[in-house]
């Protein structure tokens, strides 16, 4: 990854770690085997569970806040917060993973742990 593209950039447009513009998906979490621009080889990533596990912690801090600020002030039934609470948990984890997980790749891409790393 060259020093003119940025970690933040790359990884909130889910873009190849090397060219910065081509496609890191090729579904909704999906990594493509290779970058459609610069052809760089993405089947040998390995982002593991690393972008899971800051989803849980980013995510989980998050709505049990919301819900327990919502709990004390409403009061409301369980089943309100089940409906509530699930599609904010849903999006939220697909929303937080797919740029996670890019700055994961981008980052291994960075200290040479995928493909060999940029050009020195």
């Amino acid at each position: 990854m060259s020093d003119k593209l940025s970690l933040i950039t790359i990884a909130l447009k889910c873009r190849c770690p090397r060219c910065g513009r081509g496609k890191l998906y090729s579904g909704v979490l999906q990594v493509a085997s290779q970058c459609p621009e610069c052809g760089l080889d993405l089947a040998a990533q390995d982002a593991g569970d690393g972008p899971a596990v800051f989803v849980v912690f980013i995510l989980g801090a998050i709505v049990v806040a919301l819900a327990s600020l919502v709990e004390v002030l409403f009061q409301p039934p369980m089943w309100v917060h089940l409906v509530l609470w699930t599609p904010v948990i849903v999006g939220g984890a697909i929303g937080l993973l797919r740029p996670l997980k890019a700055a994961l790749i981008a980052l291994e891409y960075r200290h040479r742990a995928l493909g060999g790393g940029p050009a020195s």
